[in-house]
């Protein structure tokens, strides 16, 4: 099962594999606050992608189109998280105060192949 959870927020047993799929490192939480396996910032989106996008919810939609067509060059990052997420929970971890239009949320959906396309 692959999930997606704030950097800010505990980590739990149900957790599993804990990635972080930031370019930056959350601001203000030591490494054993965070409590990764993985830091991947491979799979982060571009600057360029980033500071476009802003967290505008109403660039959503094109965002993810341009994220995923990043992720494309990928494919060994891709492959390790999904490998990690068949053999148990995977747990994509972001900074991000908005819980619904983040990087974490779109890779979660090109994971789990609902892109779309």
């Amino acid at each position: 099962m692959i999930k997606s959870k704030r950097a800010y927020q505990p980590a739990t047993a149900d957790d599993g594999f804990r990635v972080l799929v930031e370019r930056l490192w959350p601001r203000g939480l030591s490494k054993p606050e965070v409590a990764l396996d993985l830091w991947l910032k491979e799979v982060a989106p571009s600057p360029e992608l980033r500071k476009w996008f802003g967290h505008d919810p109403r660039k959503w939609e094109r965002f993810c189109q341009r994220y995923w067509a990043e992720l494309a060059d990928k494919s060994r990052e891709i492959g390790l998280l999904r490998e990690k997420g068949g053999e148990g929970n995977l747990t994509l971890v972001y900074s991000s105060r908005d819980e619904a239009h983040n990087a974490a949320a779109a890779l979660k959906l090109y994971l789990e192949g609902k892109t779309g396309g």
